[in-house]
């Protein structure tokens, strides 16, 4: 469905400055409601684009959607955006699917079963030195001058998947977001092998009251303590704003 609309004719707004939306999104929501709660009508909802209810938290299931993670990069016709499903069970993400049909890459993880992208096995990267670690990034600040810069598509979601699938070793956000962007990736990225933490590392929990966790932090293994440490002082100022 999205894919049929990318790079042609749809509406679009910005639901606030900077954050853009299109009917396509809204489309694709109702969608995935509709065919999801059939599959687990028992399921509670979280989506971007579907008023929050507290009535989720009374569930032991909650479907965590994001019917298109990284719309920017859909409005403006570039590939770097995915379809974000995941279903969550006593705060653990147990199924994760990533779809991004404009890359043909379908990804997808249980808990405990591993990871994949059409149907090949992901394992992280096995580097051991913060030095030299891939990010997806734009361009890195000066403090971070060691690291090295690679692809960044818009989907935060893709990027956590690019650690699991060993293109980065190194995925941050240092601020307040929503549990659609980052659950079913998050599933994706672990069971792949890396390490998937909040900004301080403190473990991710979902189906939380306001839908929210402090940061994303996805990196190779071996590499995730020295994360932590170097960027612990920007958590710290971060979470204070």
């Amino acid at each position: 469905m999205a894919l049929s609309k990318w790079r042609g004719d749809f509406g679009q707004w910005e639901k606030s400055p900077g954050n853009p939306v299109s009917d396509v999104d809204i489309a694709v929501d109702r969608m995935l409601h509709e065919e999801l709660r059939k599959l687990d009508p028992e399921a509670g909802w979280l989506s971007e684009e579907r008023a929050d209810n507290a009535e989720r938290l009374m569930h032991s299931r909650v479907w965590v959607v994001d019917p298109i993670d990284g719309t920017r990069d859909f409005v403006r016709g570039r590939r770097g955006w995915a379809i974000s499903v995941a279903l969550v069970e006593a705060g653990r993400v147990i199924v994760g699917v990533l779809d991004a049909p404009a890359r043909n890459e379908h990804w997808r993880a249980m808990l405990g079963e591993g990871a994949y992208r059409n149907d090949l096995p992901l394992q992280a990267g096995a580097t051991q030195s913060l030095s030299g670690a891939r990010v997806p990034a734009d361009h890195l600040p000066k403090a971070d001058g060691d690291l090295v810069a690679v692809d960044k598509p818009n989907s935060i979601a893709l990027r956590i998947g690019m650690v699991g699938a060993d293109e980065a070793d190194l995925l941050a956000t240092l601020r307040w977001g929503y549990e659609w962007d980052i659950a079913a990736a998050a599933l994706i990225a672990s069971e792949a092998g890396a390490k998937v933490s909040d900004a301080r590392g403190a473990p991710l929990r979902f189906n939380s009251t306001r839908g929210e966790a402090f940061g994303v932090l996805a990196t190779a293994p071996g590499i995730h303590a020295a994360a932590v440490e170097r960027l612990a002082e920007r958590a710290k100022v971060a979470a204070l704003r």
